[in-house]
């Protein structure tokens, strides 16, 4: 029976982004009255106090809460506030801390990339999760025993999330980053991001719960993200993000709130969003970047890619020699070597280049097209491995 117009499409195409579309979603507003625990609808956000869902954690009401912010970041604006989430007292030591992080990396040299901004323009710590563990253990357990980072990661992954964390410093005079959405497939290209089915556009989103923590009061002109309110629904959003028209309206449009020190943003991936631009002369804007991850992103099995590529290498050239077809060389790689990017290690493999750094996979088509020897790949895997060490 043919495909009617009627039909989900399988397959999501740049050309079928339409801004009138975006747009019709945008002007569904946010309704205050569908968040019972929630103190103010902000700019379109809905905001919380910290006192007061603890408040109704304690008397029973998590559930209910928990809902509210579900609700928030699906049918809603894709974007809550929860202001006084951390007292001074388990933030300063850790800004502390990272601020010493950032000083010894300097020391130390090296190339500095970035996501969605020029590398090197601002200061990032990669990893800062371990990075805060070794350097200051006690100042990591007070900080992550926040029942607001809990509530918040808890409510949209549920239990055996995994918490990352990625600090951004954003210094005075410092550029904002472009329009984009967030990890996983706001981590590609439009191309790249097209290849995927549109239910992996849907799901991916719900994958990840992105969150920043202020450390310091960020007035509007030190450059707190911007945001474009219930942008996470247009199911073509990560193509569309890389259209003129759509980057030319979230300037235009986007909301941006101030926030004092101790707030948590907790938003859906798939917002549309940007840190702004820091036009402030003696603020040195600094926000913890929580990504919290689903504890299903996984395979079942512990599988040795590496050495399952070393393996079947000399057998697999054979074959390309002997004139195989392209698409069977692709079949096997896709089965045997590491097809995705992530996790990486940041430090090794800084993002100057792209988002991304070359795959498993990037590195067996490569040596496969210049027919290298087996040592060759190895010694090429072995160093590949080490962008994926976490020390």
């Amino acid at each position: 029976m043919a495909a009617t117009n009627t039909q989900p499409r399988h397959w999501l195409r740049p050309e079928d982004c339409h801004l009138e579309d975006l747009l019709g979603i945008l002007a569904e507003g946010t309704h205050l009255a569908d968040y019972p625990h929630a103190d103010r609808d902000e700019q379109g956000v809905v905001a919380f106090t910290a006192e007061r869902l603890r408040a109704a954690v304690a008397a029973g009401e998590g559930a209910e809460v928990s809902e509210e912010l579900c609700r928030a970041w699906t049918v809603g604006p894709g974007i809550v506030v929860i202001t006084g989430a951390f007292e001074a007292a388990a933030l300063d030591p850790v800004t502390t801390a990272f601020q010493q992080i950032v000083a010894d990396e300097k020391a130390a040299g090296g190339a500095r990339g970035d996501h969605f901004g020029k590398p090197g323009a601002n200061d990032r710590i990669w990893n800062a999760l371990e990075k805060l563990a070794v350097a200051a253990p006690e100042a990591f357990v007070d900080y992550y025993a926040n029942d607001m980072v809990a509530l918040g990661a808890g409510a949209w992954l549920g239990p055996g999330y995994q918490v990352t964390a990625q600090p951004n410093i954003v210094l005075p005079g410092g550029v904002g980053q472009t329009v984009h959405r967030d990890y996983h497939l706001g981590f590609m290209n439009a191309e790249q991001a097209a290849r995927y089915p549109a239910h992996v556009h849907a799901f991916s989103p719900e994958l990840t719960l992105q969150g920043a923590v202020a450390h310091l009061d960020m007035p509007v002109e030190s450059g707190p993200t911007l945001y474009l309110p219930h942008s996470q629904k247009y199911a073509l959003g990560y193509l569309a993000y890389w259209l003129p028209e759509f980057q030319d309206y979230f300037v235009a449009n986007h909301v941006q709130l101030p926030l004092t020190k101790g707030d948590l943003v907790w938003f859906n991936p798939a917002l549309f969003h940007a840190a702004g631009s820091n036009v402030s002369t003696d603020i040195q804007r600094m926000a913890n970047l929580l990504q919290v991850s689903s504890a299903f992103g996984r395979a079942m099995d512990s599988v040795d890619r590496a050495r399952v590529v070393e393996a079947i290498y000399p057998i697999l050239r054979q074959r390309v020699t002997d004139g195989w077809d392209g698409d069977a060389v692709e079949n096997v790689i896709a089965a045997s070597a590491e097809g995705y990017s992530f996790p990486v290690n940041l430090d090794r493999a800084q993002p100057v280049d792209g988002m991304a750094p070359p795959t498993q996979a990037d590195l067996v088509r490569a040596a496969l097209a210049e027919g290298a020897s087996e040592e060759e790949l190895t010694t090429r895997l072995r160093a590949h491995v080490e962008t994926t060490l976490s020390h």
